[in-house]
């Protein structure tokens, strides 16, 4: 049996690259919360400017992705990460809330830019038939760094400062640029068409999908550290024993998926995610938020990945950059409207009703995929077989 390639020079470059620049993104994670609350902010302002940045690469990501199939990956790749160190620098320059949220805007656009790139470029480089396995291991990246990021984010702002932070993030960027520079990235230009497609239908209830279950990220993301301190419990414990889970499940979900397709993997982790989220609404103490960073980890970890891998499996070859997008902008408005509106939750209710109503979202996330995408995949899966079954023509 001849087994394609999946760890080639570009492709690790790649990998690396990304672990760099969500290593920067996480470094904020945890601390950008702190830092608006030290400019005077509450906590709607906080979930408005996290939403803020998410928001703006949504509008983003459609044109993006169209842009990436005409004219390639590179130069997106390129600019979108010197714009995303700009931005970081940015940070130091910032006097008030109204700044912030403008400075949050351009980081998400940037954000948008280099993220659609690299997760196109790196969907170019894996072999079809180990997709699962890729995409495992491609996301295994952001594991790493958010398993790092919070930790020394954290580290950096008791120890140092904010502007030592702000220019550690900025530097990752431009590590993140340099191995970018140094991959060979594959591109088969797409055929010109008066059409442009800003959304892959293909994919709709796969992303339907994903914006539920990533409303529930939003809240882990922007609230789990305000949680934790008002419990007494280090935030930086939560994303460590969360991203270790990440690490471990991921190649094992991603082999899994390959051999008995998605919604074998999908269907149990986002149950176990909406578990997660019940234990971490009941949790008053470090045990609690130990066990639901490890449910969390599993459920999410596993799920997320294999989503995008099913998204790809889904769309026309030549519309991977618009599958990509469409994939991503759903995470974002997840993420970004789950920020803002469990944001006002939290503000006038309590963070239990905050992750209960996570939990909620993540159920809709299951029942979506239960009853329209598992269905897809199923007669995509059985139409590749039929294709395959069809021998060549000889001459």
């Amino acid at each position: 049996m001849n087994v394609e390639r999946l760890w080639t020079k570009s492709f690790i470059f790649v990998t690396v690259g990304t672990l760099f620049l969500f290593a920067g993104f996480y470094l904020l994670l945890p601390t950008l919360p702190l830092f608006i609350k030290e400019l005077g902010g509450n906590e709607a302002q906080i979930g408005l400017i996290a939403g803020a940045f998410m928001l703006s690469a949504v509008v983003c990501r459609p044109v993006v992705g169209v842009l990436l199939d005409r004219f390639g990956r590179c130069p997106f790749i390129v600019w979108g990460l010197i714009f995303f160190a700009l931005a970081m620098y940015m940070y130091d320059w910032i006097g008030g809330i109204a700044v912030l949220l403008w400075i949050r805007i351009v980081h998400g656009v940037s954000w948008a830019v280099s993220t659609t790139a690299l997760f196109t470029a790196a969907t170019d480089m894996i072999p079809s038939t180990r997709r699962g396995e890729g995409m495992g291991w491609f996301s295994t990246a952001m594991t790493l760094a958010m398993a790092v990021g919070p930790i020394i984010g954290i580290w950096l702002t008791q120890n140092m400062s904010y502007t030592i932070l702000f220019l550690s993030a900025a530097g990752l960027s431009v590590a993140a640029l340099l191995l970018a520079l140094g991959a060979k990235i594959p591109f088969r230009p797409q055929k010109k068409t008066t059409r442009i497609v800003l959304f892959e239908n293909s994919v709709l209830p796969v992303t339907a999908s994903v914006f539920f279950l990533t409303i529930a990220y939003g809240g882990i993301t922007t609230f789990v550290p305000m949680l934790a301190s008002s419990i007494q419990v280090n935030s930086g414990t939560f994303f460590l024993v969360y991203a270790i889970t990440l690490f471990l499940i991921r190649p094992i979900a991603g082999k899994l998926s390959d051999r008995h397709g998605e919604s074998f993997v999908i269907i149990p982790s986002l149950a176990v995610t909406i578990v997660a989220l019940i234990v971490l609404s009941l949790s008053t103490g470090l045990f609690g938020m130990l066990a639901s960073a490890v449910l969390y980890g599993i459920g999410f970890g596993s799920a997320q990945p294999m989503l995008q891998a099913a998204a790809i499996n889904l769309a026309r070859p030549d519309r991977k950059g618009v599958a990509n997008a469409s994939f991503l902008t759903a995470a974002d408005l997840g993420i970004g409207l789950g920020a803002i509106v469990l944001g006002w939750v939290s503000q006038h209710t309590s963070y239990q009703i905050l992750f209960t109503v996570s939990a909620i979202s993540v159920g809709l996330s299951l029942l979506l995929f239960i009853f329209f995408v598992k269905r897809l995949l199923k007669k995509n899966g059985l139409r590749s077989q039929s294709m395959a079954a069809v021998p060549p023509e000889t001459n």
